[in-house]
Parts: C-alpha cells; sequence; structure tokens
C-alpha cells in the first residue's frame, strides 16, 4: 500500500493566507511584489513559467515586470514550499498545502498540459533511500509521468 500523508488543501483567499503565512514564518517578507506574483501563480489552471506570471503581473501593475525578477521570487517560494517547478515543463505550480513538506509526483498532461499532483511518501523515500545507498546526500526527488488526463481521454 503507498504511503500517503494527510495535509489541508487550500485554495482562493485560504491559499493566499497559508502562502503568505509559510513565506513570514520561514523569516521572509510577504511584499506587494511577492504576492502579484504568488496571486498570478495561483490563478493558472497549469504549470506557467515565469515568463508567463511576469506578462500577468505586468498587465496588472500597468508597467513591465523583469522575468528575472519573477524567476527570483519563484525560486524562493520553492524555497520555502509556496509553489513547486515541473522540471520537464520549466514552469511552476502554485502549492496547495504550503505547510506541508513532502515530495510531489505530477501527473502532467500532454494535452492540456494540466498537471495534478499526488502524494506517494513510501515511493518518494524509497527513491530517496536508493540514493543514499548510492552515495548521494541533499536528495530532492522529482518525479513527473506523462500522458493523458481523464478530462482529454
Amino acid at each position: 500500500m503507498a504511503g500517503y500523508h494527510h495535509h489541508d488543501e487550500h485554495s482562493g483567499p485560504g491559499l493566499v493566507e497559508a502562502a503568505r503565512h509559510a513565506l513570514t514564518d520561514a523569516g521572509e517578507q510577504w511584499t506587494d511584489m511577492r504576492a502579484e506574483v504568488f496571486h498570478a501563480l495561483a490563478a493558472q489552471d497549469r504549470p506557467a513559467s515565469a515568463y508567463d506570471i511576469a506578462e500577468n503581473v505586468s498587465k496588472g501593475r500597468g508597467k513591465r515586470v523583469a522575468a528575472n525578477s519573477v524567476y527570483r521570487i519563484l525560486d524562493l517560494f520553492v524555497k520555502t514550499n509556496l509553489a513547486r517547478r515541473v522540471e520537464s515543463a520549466n514552469a511552476y505550480i502554485a502549492n496547495s498545502h504550503p505547510g506541508c513538506r513532502h515530495d510531489c509526483i505530477f501527473l502532467i498532461c500532454d494535452v492540456c498540459g494540466r498537471a495534478v499532483h499526488i502524494d506517494d511518501d513510501k515511493l518518494t523515500g524509497s527513491l530517496v533511500e536508493a540514493a543514499r545507498t548510492a552515495g548521494f546526500a541533499d536528495i530532492r526527488p522529482v518525479v513527473e509521468l506523462r500522458g493523458v488526463c481523464a478530462r482529454c481521454n
């Protein structure tokens, strides 16, 4: 049996509030720019690139926001567990449970681009253990499965 765990899923204003708390609990500031980037990321229904987020924030601000500024904020969000990076798409997705630390497994639809995450601590734990046995340290499992989602099938 897979090793699942329970966590609270957040959406809408509750997600923003949970993200703000997680960021400040990590000793970081919740600035206006970081809030705008998080809002833009959380509004996406599929993984978004830093360029997509920069474009959306630029529209909201009425002035250009550089993608490299957005990349720095997204990297902070990944570091503090507010967002996840979908490696194969070089894109980001808001973490719907920012207070919960674990490794996600992403299921990515090749038709619509939507990403769904599942949790299986037993599987990712086995991967970490195999890497440690091979002499690796500071392991961060990145598991992505591509296919066609139920909506597109």
